[in-house]
């Protein structure tokens, strides 16, 4: 199973942040985004301060992507 992020990557670039900003303004580790940079899993908590922060749903940010293929 494979999970895709470009929903919040797009969300990013909306709001004129990189990736790095979530380490600062979200308080992740440097460890939890490159995990989500390979569309690795990462868990909800991780997700629900995303979605706080920039006040967004889930489905905003990432989508299940079924056999770490996007269509």
């Amino acid at each position: 199973m494979a999970v895709s992020y470009n929903g919040l990557w797009k969300l990013l670039i909306d709001k004129n942040k990189k990736k790095t900003d979530l380490l600062d303004e979200i308080g992740i580790s440097s460890s939890t985004l490159a995990k989500m940079s390979h569309g690795d899993e990462v868990s909800m908590s991780i997700l629900s301060k995303i979605c706080k922060k920039y006040k967004c749903d889930y489905g905003d940010i990432v989508n299940y992507v079924e056999n770490g293929k996007e269509s």
